[in-house]
């Protein structure tokens, strides 16, 4: 089923949604935002990367920034930081110039390398969405950290690919309801920019009605 282009999700929210899934809704549903260091040095490094008017060729390699994609399919739309296109044996045709071209997307990361993140979840789906526009295959694509100014490979496997599938379909579904979920607080949420809109410790405080079914059962 494809999804109408009113109701597409920003890509972007599949980061934030690995993260927190309450910190994803106060973003995109109930529409709140707060910065932070780390949000404001986000913002910076991520509006190099999007000079749209960018456009570099080294030999074998063409470089662009800020390409627009989409997918109806998994209904979200957004930017890819990077997109290079690599010269070789597989790809598309690209106007103007010979042989094939291997799109390979590039998204930045203003921190070090964190596998509870979602950053390769945000950089497979930029992937998906560049395959079904330009309808050829993308194995692999890289994670750019600007604290230790190195890249990082990530494969496109069949298990990365579902778990964004799942993911945006289980976004979507919250959407749909309007519905923020309750989340158990944790280690992370004194490094979060919204900790002082989602008052993490109030989460902790337990239903009236489950303390008073406690009280009720110590009564002789």
């Amino acid at each position: 089923m494809d999804y109408k282009e009113e109701d597409f999700l920003p890509l972007s929210g599949l980061q934030h949604f690995k993260f927190c899934r309450r910190r994803w809704a106060l973003i995109y549903i109930e529409n709140q935002w707060a910065e932070n260091y780390r949000t404001v040095d986000g913002t910076l490094l991520h509006q190099n990367a999007h000079d749209k008017g960018f456009r570099e060729s080294r030999g074998d390699k063409l470089v662009t920034r800020g390409m627009n994609v989409f997918s109806a399919s998994l209904g979200v739309s957004g930017e890819c930081d990077v997109v290079e296109f690599r010269r070789g044996d597989t790809g598309i045709a690209l106007p103007g110039r010979d042989g094939l071209w291997q799109p390979y997307p590039v998204e930045y990361k203003r921190g070090a390398p964190n596998d509870r993140s979602g950053d390769a979840l945000q950089l497979c789906g930029q992937a998906m969405c560049l395959e079904q526009m330009l309808c050829c295959s993308i194995p692999e694509g890289a994670l750019y950290f600007g604290e230790t100014r190195r890249r990082a490979a990530v494969p496109f496997t069949g298990e990365l690919r579902q778990t964004v599938r799942d993911q945006l379909e289980e976004m979507h579904q919250l959407y749909r309801r309007g519905y923020t979920p309750k989340v158990k607080p944790t280690k992370a949420c004194g490094a979060c920019s919204l900790k002082e809109l989602c008052l993490p410790k109030l989460l902790r405080t337990r239903p009236v009605a489950q303390y008073l079914s406690e009280a009720m059962e110590d009564v002789p």
